[in-house]
């Protein structure tokens, strides 16, 4: 059986990652088995990150290269979709993860709103007397990750523009269908599904959370992804 190595589950999702809720989705839509396996600490995975696949013959790390070893197994994640629509799943896809992802990031590690409900969730198993340090440190590294893709750069309301402007492009597809390419997920749903829904999760109220509460589309579609594949 393979095995999932994930974030635990948070804030009523699968998991914390987006891109540990699109392997397991991918996963689930595969037929595959498969099991998961809650980690809070990557640094002994082969990228020093989550989403891993345990697999007969090794560690598969990346949601990519996962993808790409399931579709080896016989899984396709685009069964239909011409090559123009495959085109495009892969540009939304990658809007989301290079994209709006960063601005996700910035709105629970950067918000000092929602750090400590953070702080609180993913580093509880650090004894106390250090865990403050230690979080800090944690938190001032990713600060510096987000800083160096750029999107901490620019002013609140920059930042806002940008962002609906992609929210406006996955937008225009959904209004012509209940999923992104048509009446059934395909791979893009399963990597914008859950960016979305992490977005909508963050615990605390925030421009972000507000966006994509108030958003009946977006709303409606998060919902159908949950339902679509079900995933525990």
């Amino acid at each position: 059986m393979l095995t999932l190595l994930t974030f635990p589950a948070a804030f009523g999702l699968f998991s914390a990652s987006p891109f540990c809720v699109k392997t397991a989705l991918m996963l689930e839509h595969s037929g595959q088995k498969w099991q998961r396996s809650d980690l809070l600490d990557p640094s002994k995975m082969p990228h020093q990150k989550l989403p891993a696949l345990r697999t007969p013959e090794r560690l598969l790390p990346d949601s990519d290269l996962i993808r790409d070893w399931l579709e080896a197994q016989g899984a396709d994640f685009d069964q239909g979709l011409s090559d123009i629509e495959k085109a495009q799943s892969r540009a939304l896809i990658r809007m989301a993860e290079e994209h709006i992802y960063y601005h996700i990031v910035l709105d629970r590690w950067g918000n000092d709103q929602v750090w400590p409900i953070l702080r609180e969730m993913f580093f509880s198993g650090i004894p106390a007397l250090i865990r403050k340090p230690v979080s800090s440190a944690i938190r001032k590294s990713v600060m510096k990750r987000v800083d160096g893709q750029g999107v901490s750069r620019f002013s609140d309301a920059e930042r806002t523009d940008r962002l609906e402007s992609d929210l406006e492009a996955i937008s225009a597809y959904l209004w012509q269908s209940p999923f992104l390419l048509g009446d059934r997920p395909t791979a893009v749903d399963m990597s914008v599904g859950p960016i979305l829904a992490t977005m909508r999760a963050t615990p605390a109220d925030t421009p972000l959370t507000r966006r994509i509460k108030q958003d009946n589309l977006l709303n409606s579609y998060i919902d159908r992804m949950e339902q679509a594949i079900p995933i525990v």
